[in-house]
């Protein structure tokens, strides 16, 4: 039971993250938000992140897993560095595709969810009485439930694609 509860903190702060910038996006429909990459392209032509990469989504991001860490009882850096860490594996995902030509919220199934999972749940392990295989399972499930859970999200109005 111990280790079903910490595998679902390990989620919720993960999701709260990376949940966070697409609310906002959804509520900030049609404004133009600065880019964390402040429209930089590299020599191939491409944007460095993306115009869907944000500092208000970072910043939000930050905030929520802040937040959730909080209402887990955790102190706030637990959820605001499990929050930096889910917005670094973004920023990594969202650079690689751009380097693949894979679009700003083009798919590509494993980078979407892996580094976004990865690295936060990695960042946890040294602030909750975490293991190793139980961090493997939260990096699994958040993969399993990104997919449905995205499809959910547009169905509802809140995301623009399906996945």
């Amino acid at each position: 039971m111990e280790s079903a509860l910490r595998i679902l903190e390990v989620l919720l702060l993960v999701m709260a993250a990376n949940g966070a910038p697409i609310l906002l996006a959804r509520l900030l429909r049609g404004r133009t938000l600065p880019p964390v990459d402040f429209g930089l392209k590299l020599r191939d032509g491409r944007p460095l992140f993306g115009h869907s990469k944000t500092w208000p989504g970072i910043g939000v991001a930050l905030l929520a897993a802040t937040v959730v860490g909080l209402l887990l009882g955790h102190p706030w850096y637990v959820g605001a560095s499990a929050g930096l860490a889910a917005m670094v594996g973004d920023l990594f995902s969202s650079f690689v595709k751009r380097r693949l030509g894979i679009p700003p919220s083009g798919r590509a199934v494993l980078l979407d969810q892996l580094p976004e999972s990865l690295l936060p749940t990695l960042v946890l392990l040294y602030w909750l009485p975490l293991n190793v295989a139980e961090a493997g399972v939260a990096v699994l499930l958040f993969f399993c439930l990104g997919l449905p859970l995205s499809w959910l999200l547009f169905q509802l109005g809140i995301r623009k694609q399906p996945y």
